[in-house]
């Protein structure tokens, strides 16, 4: 049985990801992307499905062994201490960046007495399917090949088969380092020089020394906020600049259930908080990296605007389910793939205009083409707007007028105004205006209920959603309107349980779905963020710390959490729970970022 999943530590070279457990296990790993076929898949079946294993020989049965872990300083090298009877030894785990070909290195060190130690690995490529050619070339170097894929194995220790598994045994004494260097290759080439282990940490040390020197973010919760922004640039294909939701798919949204999906893609719901979470904290480079991939994506005829792309802006994410694994504890089907990306959900264009307009006014500058395709796309909106869509929780039931949608819809147009004005930029203002008032009249009739005193989810809903925060953190309705007031206030009766936010009630909201799920991270942090804007900063920080409470303790975020059995659940690590992080830590500590960014407005519709 795999990890709790909150027992997992991230490894990352800025283009894939793997997770490791507490017990030394490398239980998922997909080579050389973020979204190829993983090689170690136990995460969601068996041990037979691919893990790579490295820990004291009896630490299962010698409760001394109980490791304690954690990253040098700010970097992605894990570190874990294992205290045996025999003697202690550290582990160090990581992903140095990539250069010629993407390696794991495993290092392991010798602190006291002579630790017996065992490595265990089993590759099967194609989630955990293919089990491949194994062979020795000379004494100390393994390699495996399936199909397009290769991996070798560098080491100075004695290995076998075993089972189709390679094993090891061997003892470290004080003092002693022996490395383990897995890397992967495609198979029609010649394996890829091997790099020096002690050489490529130091490297990487650097690598994460220099980056974090250009956060400019200062405050009570640094740490939480740098170690936020160092997963979210792991969480970062270099080549692109695509930011992925999480590196895992089909992590349960409820343990033993079936909402289990795909993220390893990039969402554009995710685009402002995640320019805005970089910039403000100093990351120029990453941001201007992801505005451009956000252009370059959507690029084309605008009534084929997705709601999320591949990683290089790949379009065709079909779903398909894998029936020869069991899934995260039995939690079935195991999906790859999503089939939410054929969904029309209208709040991406607000995103998308938003992202850019906030990209404009921090200095990044956006050309004559990108402004003619932000043009077409709003022409775009100005036909659909008016549609029921299947809005920003991506439901799988009934086609809806969302709000939310509705109000996106509205940040769409109002943003490209302030960039035409702000920046002289050609546009047909009149026109526009009219559509933006025309957006903000039909909401403020069709989604606010006078009985509720509140905005609801959908129009003739009698409930909420926590995508309604947006309606004054966007600045579509000042903080200081009756209705926003109503609507917080229904938010925080409704949804609110055991002190966190959920995305709406799954029993009231028919999306299509079976079972619950837990309370979603990111909407907890929104409602402190709205706390903020409501003059209620010691609510904001009661909540915020709540949350980081359940970081685990590496400071690792999911995107939701079980209050009942007190676990960490779905996708893991989550960057929108990490963008929100940082996003209600920066408006906490400097009260214009950036609760105050996105709400420049009267709030009647913008005039």
């Amino acid at each position: 049985m795999p990890s709790r999943i909150e027992d997992y530590a991230l490894l990352g070279d800025c283009e894939t990801a793997a997770l490791v457990s507490r017990d030394g296990s490398i239980d998922w790993l997909c080579w050389p992307r973020f979204d190829s076929e993983a090689c170690f898949a136990a995460l969601l079946g068996t041990p037979e499905h691919g893990r790579w294993q490295l820990r004291p020989h009896n630490a299962s049965s010698d409760a001394g062994a109980k490791p304690v872990r954690r990253y040098r300083g700010d970097s992605l090298v894990l570190e874990t201490e294992y205290e045996t009877a025999e003697g202690a030894v550290t582990v160090v785990d990581f992903m140095p960046p990539r250069g010629q070909a993407s390696d794991i290195v495993r290092i392991v060190r010798g602190r006291r007495g002579r630790v017996p130690m065992r490595m265990e690995m089993t590759i099967r490529f194609d989630y955990g399917c293919t089990v491949p050619w194994v062979s020795r070339v000379g004494p100390q170097t393994l390699r495996a090949v399936a199909g397009p894929d290769m991996v070798t194995l560098r080491t100075p220790v004695l290995f076998r088969g075993e089972g189709l598994c390679t094993v090891s045994d061997f003892t470290v004494g004080e003092g002693e380092s022996v490395p383990f260097v897995l890397t992967y290759s495609p198979s029609h080439l010649p394996p890829p020089e091997p790099v020096d282990p002690e050489a490529a940490l130091c490297d990487t040390l650097q690598f994460w020394d220099d980056w974090c020197a250009r956060c400019t973010f200062e405050g009570p919760w640094r740490d939480a906020v740098i170690r936020s922004l160092v997963t979210l640039k792991a969480l970062t294909y270099r080549p692109t600049g695509g930011i992925v939701a999480a590196p895992t798919t089909s992590l349960p949204e409820k343990l033993g259930g079936v909402r289990n999906w795909d993220y390893r893609y990039c969402w554009l719901r995710d685009a402002t908080l995640t320019l805005l979470a970089l910039m403000n904290a100093g990351f120029y480079e990453e941001a201007q990296d992801w505005r451009e991939w956000l252009m370059r994506a959507v690029a084309g005829s605008p009534n084929q605007i997705q709601i999320m792309y591949g990683i290089g802006g790949e379009r065709r994410l079909q779903e398909w389910e894998v029936p020869w694994l069991p899934g995260y504890e039995g939690a079935s089907p195991v999906r790859i793939g999503n089939a939410a990306a054929g969904q029309l959900q209208l709040d991406i264009y607000g995103e998308l205009m938003d992202a850019v307009h906030q990209a404009r006014l921090g200095g990044l500058g956006v050309t004559d083409q990108g402004w003619s395709l932000q043009c077409a796309l709003i022409d775009h909106l100005a036909t659909v707007w008016n549609q029921p869509d299947e809005g920003i929780w991506e439901v799988r039931g009934q086609s809806r007028h969302y709000t939310h949608s509705k109000v996106m819809a509205w940040v769409a147009v109002d943003r490209m105004l302030k960039s035409a004005r702000k920046f002289g930029l050609k546009a047909p203002l009149d026109r526009w205006r009219a559509l933006r008032d025309a957006i903000h009249q039909n909401v403020c009739e069709h989604g606010f209920s006078p009985e509720m005193n509140s905005f609801v989810q959908y129009y003739g809903a009698r409930h909420v959603d926590a995508a309604l925060l947006a309606i004054p953190l966007v600045g579509f309705l000042p903080i200081t309107d009756p209705r926003v007031e109503g609507t917080i206030a229904a938010v925080e009766k409704h949804l609110l349980q055991d002190g966190f936010l959920l995305r709406y009630r799954t029993e009231e909201a028919d999306d299509g779905l079976p079972d619950g799920e837990g309370v979603f991270l990111p909407c907890t942090l929104w409602l402190a963020d709205a706390y903020v804007l409501q003059g209620r900063r010691d609510e904001a920080v009661a909540l915020f710390e709540r949350v980081l409470a359940l970081c685990n303790d590496l400071g690792l975020l999911s995107e939701e959490y079980d209050t009942k059995a007190k676990r960490l659940v779905g996708n893991f690590p989550q960057a929108f729970s990490h963008i929100a992080l940082v996003t209600t830590a920066h408006n906490l500590t400097r009260g214009a970022k950036p609760a105050k960014q996105r709400t420049q407005t009267n709030g009647n519709g913008g005039k």
